[in-house]
């Protein structure tokens, strides 16, 4: 059986007792990092076969592992931090699977997503997680103004060398919406930072961000999506006036057609 098992994202008290419970009792731990989860398991005194699970040995180890689960062993995987497959490898040995039909279960924990969403203050009635900025600046910028478009929140996950061209943009495209960084969560110095692009981007200029980072995108307000309703509305009037107009020319000229005199 396969047991996805969340790890902390940065405290170890945020583990909880049945991922240790079900670390304890597995046959086998598939890590994404061997070393970063070693130091995870020694201390909590937790001695069993170690492999190493990642992006770049995800095909071939899947197909070992899967072996291994149709043998009847029982096999954990877990990531640096958080839950497996969110932003980290997991979903396609999970997928695999669930094409044979093999038992697993998800050992729910500590979620950066979810912490961030919370201590950012914004709405959580409804949000959007969009994984990893992307490192290209036009595909990052796309990202951002999709964002700009939502009445949702909105999270990516950043890393703090790209956080300031990130906010360069943001200060381009959404001015004047509110962002939020959250940083080393759930560590000694966790940080949750609101303000308009401009005023972060200043503050993380004089004061470099590190750690892992959560970028926050407040959704658009009920006065933004008025605004955004008039013009779509606008915008379908002006394109019905223009087929209307259309389809009469079009009429117009299929009767004087009909009514010319044929030779």
């Amino acid at each position: 059986m396969l047991f996805l098992v969340a790890t902390p994202i940065g405290n170890l008290g945020d583990i909880s007792a049945r991922a240790l419970e079900i670390l304890r009792e597995v046959d086998l731990i598939a890590a994404e990092d061997t070393r970063h989860s070693g130091n995870l398991l020694r201390h909590f005194e937790i001695q069993k076969p170690l492999v190493s699970y990642h992006e770049h040995n995800e095909a071939r180890r899947t197909a070992e592992l899967i072996t291994s689960l149709e043998a009847g062993k029982k096999i954990a995987l877990i990531t640096d931090a958080g839950l497996p497959s969110i932003s980290d490898p997991g979903h396609r040995l999970l997928e695999a699977c669930i094409e044979r039909a093999l038992p697993y279960s998800v050992i729910p924990g500590a979620s950066a997503v979810l912490t961030a969403l919370v201590g950012s203050g914004f709405s959580t009635e409804r949000f959007c997680f969009c994984g990893f900025l992307p490192v290209k600046s036009g595909q990052r910028e796309r990202e951002l103004l999709e964002a700009s478009q939502r009445a949702e929140t909105t999270l990516f996950f950043e890393s703090p060398h790209r956080l300031l061209k990130t906010l360069e943009a943001a200060t381009r495209l959404l001015p004047d919406r509110l962002l939020c960084v959250a940083r080393e969560l759930t560590k000694q110095f966790e940080e949750y930072r609101r303000g308009t692009p401009a005023a972060l981007l200043a503050h993380y200029t004089a004061t470099p961000a590190r750690g892992e980072i959560v970028l926050l995108v407040a959704g658009r307000s009920a006065k933004e999506s008025r605004v955004l309703a008039r013009e779509v509305r606008k915008t379908e009037r002006h394109h019905n006036r223009q087929g209307k107009e259309m389809r009469q020319s079009q009429n117009s000229e299929e009767i004087q057609q009909a009514e010319s005199p044929r030779g």
